[in-house]
């Protein structure tokens, strides 16, 4: 074997090692491109689940905030019930700043006891949380009704926002 065949040897060699090694980076250039889609579905799955979900949640809001302004529902269980609902979106942020007077009714009954705990209390403490209870809602009243107006328009403009995405 003369130094000519060698250096042709090597060289094929050095040609095979560049082919397996470009060979093997573009097999990771495509493993990569996939998890980059991969990961793109995942994101557009987890907003689309996120958004189901809020639309879900404006629209029960929807219904108690209606209920609430024909006398259906009384102020403190909506108030409750809607501060508790809007707590749990997923894509708002700041709501008890947007309505405050539905949070801050909130705020001042949710220490009450309800539905098997209330009916353990005493007859004269019932009617201690019912009197504050409706003292709150007396003094909340038109700023509800205000942020109920609010309330309803905000949840109407989110849903169309949500139904488009």
């Amino acid at each position: 074997m003369d130094s000519s065949d060698l250096w042709l040897y090597l060289l094929l060699a050095g040609v095979v090692v560049i082919v397996g090694l470009a060979f093997y980076a573009g097999k990771l250039l495509s493993q990569l491109k996939q998890q980059k889609i991969s990961q793109a579905q995942a994101q557009q799955a987890l907003i689309a689940g996120q958004n189901a979900h809020d639309a879900k949640i404006l629209t029960s809001v929807q219904i108690i905030a209606k209920a609430m302004k024909e006398e259906q529902c009384e102020y403190a269980e909506g108030c409750w019930r809607i501060s508790v609902l809007l707590d749990s979106l997923k894509a708002s942020q700041s709501l008890d700043a947007q309505f405050p007077a539905i949070f801050e009714l909130y705020n001042q009954i949710k220490h009450m006891q309800i539905l098997d705990a209330r009916k353990e209390l005493a007859k004269k403490e019932r009617m201690k949380q019912d009197v504050e209870r409706m003292k709150a809602e007396a003094s909340l009243y038109d700023a509800i009704n205000a942020d109920l107006n609010l309330l309803l328009q905000y949840s109407q403009e989110r849903l169309a926002v949500l139904k488009q995405a």
